[in-house]
C-alpha cells in the first residue's frame, strides 16, 4: 500500500513519538523490522506518519522496543483509534495546510498557554481585527483570500468556546498598542478583550514594558499541554507557518521561559486595569 503524502498533524507526532521510542530502546530500524516481521520502509513510513499503525502494531512495537510507560502507551492507543476528521478539513484547498494545522494542534490540546508579542490572541480576535491582522499580509492577500481566513479564524474561535479547555494568554503591552486597521477597532478589540478576561476558563495577563527585563524570545509561541507531559508541544510561529516542537530538551527550555515569563506579567485585575487605560488613552 502506497505511503500517504500528506500526513496531518496528529499523524506526524505519533510517528514522531514512535520514532523516539524505538531511539531510546537503542534498536536501528532495520532491527526493530525484523523484530516486528516488516520491512525497514515500513518502519520508516510507520515513523514518518505515512502509513496507518493499528492499536495491536502499536503494542508490538511498543513491546519490542521495551517500553515500560503504561500512560503514554494509553495516550497513543487513544491517538491511534482516533479516525475523526475535524471540522477544518472542509476548509481544505481554501486556507493554507498551515492554518488548518493550527486548528488542529488547538483541538488536540488538554490546554494551551500562549505568549503573544505582535498580535491579539486568536481566540479573542473580533472580526474586524482578524480581517485587518491578514490585512497586513505582503504581499496582500487576493480578497476571496483575506475573507475565507477571516471566517476561518472566527470558527476557530467558535469551535474552542464551544468546547472550551484552559486557556492562559501572556501579552506584552505593545499588543495592546498596536492599531491593526485603526483606532476604532482596536478600541473594540479592548473592550472584547476585558469580556473574554471574566471568562471562568480563560486567563489573560500582561507583560508591561516597566519590567526589569524583556523575559522572553521575539516571538509568539504557544504551549500546548498534551494528555500526557511527552505529548506536550510547542508551536513557535514565523513568517514561514508554524514549526512544531516536541523533543524532551526543547519542551523543558520553553517551560522555563513560559515560568519566567508568568513571573514577570502583571496579575489578572491588574491587567484589566492597564487595559481599560490604554482603551481610555487610545
Amino acid at each position: 500500500m502506497p505511503g500517504r503524502q500528506n500526513p496531518t498533524l496528529r499523524q506526524r507526532r505519533l510517528g514522531a513519538e514512535l520514532r523516539k521510542m524505538r531511539e531510546q530502546s537503542g534498536l536501528g530500524g532495520s532491527q526493530l523490522a525484523r523484530a516486528l516481521g516488516v520491512s525497514a520502509a515500513q518502519v520508516t513510513q510507520m515513523e514518518n506518519g505515512k502509513t496507518s499503525v493499528n492499536v495491536d502494531r502499536l503494542r508490538s512495537f511498543a513491546a519490542a522496543c521495551k517500553c515500560i510507560n503504561p500512560p503514554l502507551i494509553e495516550a497513543l492507543e487513544a491517538m491511534v483509534r482516533d479516525r475523526s476528521k475535524g471540522w477544518w478539513e472542509k476548509h481544505r484547498g481554501a486556507v493554507p495546510d498551515g492554518v488548518l494545522e493550527n486548528a488542529e494542534f488547538e483541538k488536540t490540546s488538554r490546554e494551551l498557554m500562549l505568549w503573544l508579542l505582535t498580535h491579539m490572541p486568536g481566540p479573542c480576535q473580533t472580526f474586524d481585527y482578524a480581517s485587518a491582522v491578514f490585512g497586513r499580509v505582503f504581499p496582500p492577500l487576493p480578497q476571496h483570500e483575506l475573507e475565507a481566513r477571516t471566517a476561518f479564524r472566527m470558527q476557530r474561535k467558535a469551535e474552542l468556546r464551544r468546547s472550551p479547555k484552559p486557556l492562559t494568554f501572556f501579552i506584552y503591552e505593545s499588543v495592546l498598542w498596536t492599531r491593526f486597521g485603526g483606532t476604532p477597532i482596536l478600541k473594540e478589540q479592548l473592550s472584547s478583550l476585558l469580556e473574554d478576561s471574566e471568562l471562568p476558563w480563560m486567563t489573560i495577563r500582561v507583560v508591561p514594558f516597566d519590567i526589569e527585563t524583556f523575559p522572553g524570545p521575539a516571538e509568539n509561541l504557544t504551549y500546548s499541554f498534551g494528555a500526557v507531559p511527552e505529548l506536550d508541544t510547542v508551536e513557535r510561529e514565523s513568517s514561514h507557518g508554524p514549526e512544531y516542537l516536541d523533543a524532551v530538551s526543547e519542551l523543558a527550555s520553553y517551560r522555563a521561559i513560559f515560568e519566567r515569563t508568568e513571573a514577570s506579567a502583571l496579575s489578572e485585575d491588574d491587567s484589566r486595569d492597564l487595559i481599560r487605560k490604554i482603551a481610555r488613552n487610545l
